[in-house]
């Protein structure tokens, strides 16, 4: 079985006078781009967070939201509540002390330097007591797993979604490569018909007689050059090893390992293309290459 990376899970639960509420979305990305937004009340538990989240998630660009509501709109004296900033007073007049004197010594206008102090480091704290209590980071903990497995089984039912599509272009690739078949006869027919009708046209320019034995030796090596058999071959075990990979759902990193076989299927179906030499040939090969490439499109959003 197959996940995507594509996914949103949500919990909430209720503590004291507020309600908490902690959301996972998740989107296709080539690693883990894991990004966090919490008030400050909750910002000590953030590492411990993130160890819930990490080993589960793998890959996937996902933002993660945990705030906090009060209940009824009630104003409460609950310190997830009341989080304001202070100004470190010492920090501020270190700044500004230094701005001041680079101004004077570099002779640079007198621009105005608050707003630029108060984005320093230090400048603004937190006044919230960020202290999480044994029993509200119990309740917290509960959430982040349950929020994990409703992302989990959202990434479930989107992989089966893909591994349905998958399979319909898969059998829609092996279908074309089946009326390659027949028309490989054909093709190498007319290539004969071709270089005879051309070889009589020289016979008569010269007045020479062409070397039979000669001819035939040059047609066989010549067709041998265009011989597809072996690219058949190959990709009928792609596209087998695509299926194969996607029920094997023991396997870690199946999304980059689908497109690695995406890739060698490419390239077995560009050599068709380049050994066609047949007009019906190379708008089946055309086919191929589309559905090709929605495959591959798919197949990034693959865990």
């Amino acid at each position: 079985m197959i996940l995507s990376m594509t996914g949103y899970g949500r919990a909430e639960y209720t503590f004291a006078d507020h309600k908490t509420i902690f959301e996972i979305r998740g989107l296709n990305s080539k690693q883990l781009d894991l990004t966090f937004k919490t008030c400050p009340f909750f910002r000590t538990r953030e590492q411990d967070i993130r160890t819930l989240l990490v080993p589960v998630l793998q890959r996937g660009k996902v933002d993660v939201t945990l705030s906090t509501v009060p209940i009824d709109n009630l104003v409460s004296s609950n310190p997830v509540q009341q989080v304001f900033s202070s100004i470190n007073k010492d920090a501020f007049i270190f700044y500004y002390n230094q701005l001041r004197t680079l101004q004077t010594e570099l002779d640079a206008p007198a621009e105005p330097l608050f707003g630029t102090i108060l984005r320093m480091p230090d400048v603004l704290r937190s006044t919230a007591e960020d202290n999480v209590s044994d029993a509200e980071w119990e309740l917290l903990r509960q959430a982040v797993e349950q929020a994990l497995n409703a992302f989990i089984a959202f990434r479930a039912q989107e992989g089966m979604a893909l591994r349905t599509m998958f399979a319909d272009k898969l059998d829609g690739i092996e279908c074309l490569l089946g009326q390659v078949e027949p028309l490989e006869s054909e093709r190498i027919e007319k290539i004969k018909q071709r270089l005879q009708g051309r070889l009589a046209e020289l016979e008569e320019q010269t007045r020479q007689p062409v070397d039979k034995n000669r001819f035939e030796a040059e047609l066989i090596y010549y067709i041998e050059k265009l011989d597809i058999t072996e690219e058949k071959v190959r990709l009928r075990n792609h596209l087998r090893y695509f299926r194969e990979t996607m029920d094997n759902a023991e396997q870690d990193g199946v999304g980059k390992k689908l497109g690695f076989v995406a890739q060698e299927m490419g390239r077995e179906i560009n050599t068709l293309g380049s050994k066609a030499n047949h007009s019906g040939m190379q708008i089946i090969v055309v086919k191929m290459k589309d559905l090709l490439e929605q495959i591959k499109e798919q197949v990034l959003n693959v865990l």
